[in-house]
């Protein structure tokens, strides 16, 4: 019995030694250090505005479509777009017109959020610079008259005939902060404000100055800027894969101890 105990007792202090030998190695063996590179994804994000056919389907006289996409050039930064046209009919008070075009925007978006690995979502600030061509359409008038003493309900007619002024063009900077998320795979609804400043609109000296420009929104009196909005439903189009560039670590200056003489 003691002889088997004996060689018990040895075959547990051969298993310790081998294990011990072991741990001592994996604590002596240096990590790893370099760290792990993810590539990101990089493609063509296109699609939508969904606010333009919803508004076609509620206000009377309107119809519009816009297409809009971007393309990402590195971590953060996107070069993006928009393309549309739009066809407006309103009465004011004292007249009618159709305003009918299209509209190009180009510039650039900075994705500001910081995503986990193979996330493409963003909150985002930009600039575009936008330029439109149309027409404005005058489908009939009143005229109006301070002293309407035989006829005090209403101004008299001025004309039934419609006057097309074609050819007409604006361009105007545009501010733009929105956000994108990503609902399923590779598919994303989104929304932007927008905030522009006419640059060029030669429209304003004619008989019948601009209402209403494609892209731009509204043109008021003496005041150049105009808001608008969207609501985008867009598809990431992957195209290539790329890696994030690590962060250089700056070395600490090594001190060295001073040597006492």
């Amino acid at each position: 019995m003691s002889r088997y105990f004996i060689s018990l007792c040895f075959v547990f202090v051969f298993a310790f030694g081998t294990a011990q030998s072991e741990s001592d190695s994996l604590a002596t063996t240096p990590k790893d250090t370099i760290p792990q590179i993810h590539k990101q994804k990089y493609g063509i994000r296109f699609g939508v505005d969904l606010s333009r056919p919803v508004t076609q389907l509620l206000a009377e006289g309107y119809s519009g479509i816009e297409f809009v996409g971007d393309y990402r050039l590195n971590y953060k930064l996107y070069i993006a777009g928009e393309f549309g046209n739009e066809k407006k009919t309103k009465q004011e008070s004292l007249y009618n017109f159709t305003t009918s075009g299209s509209y190009i925007k180009l510039g650039v978006d900075y994705n500001t959020y910081a995503n986990w690995y193979g996330e493409q979502n963003s909150i985002y600030v930009g600039g575009r610079y936008a330029f439109g061509t149309y027409s404005q359409t005058l489908n009939n008038y009143q005229i109006y008259d301070a002293e309407r003493y035989w006829n005090d309900s209403d101004f008299p007619q001025g004309s039934l005939v419609a006057q097309e002024f074609d050819g007409r063009t604006a361009s105007w900077l545009e501010g733009v902060v929105g956000i994108k998320g990503e609902l399923f795979a590779n598919i994303y609804l989104g929304f932007s404000a927008r905030i522009g400043y006419l640059i060029t609109n030669g429209n304003r000296d004619t008989n019948f100055h601009d209402l209403f420009i494609p892209g731009f929104n509204k043109v008021t009196d003496g005041s150049k800027f105009g808001v608008g909005y969207n609501y985008t439903l867009t598809y990431f189009l992957p195209l290539y894969k790329k890696a994030k560039k690590p962060k250089k670590i700056k070395e600490e200056p090594k001190i060295e101890p001073e040597i006492e003489e």
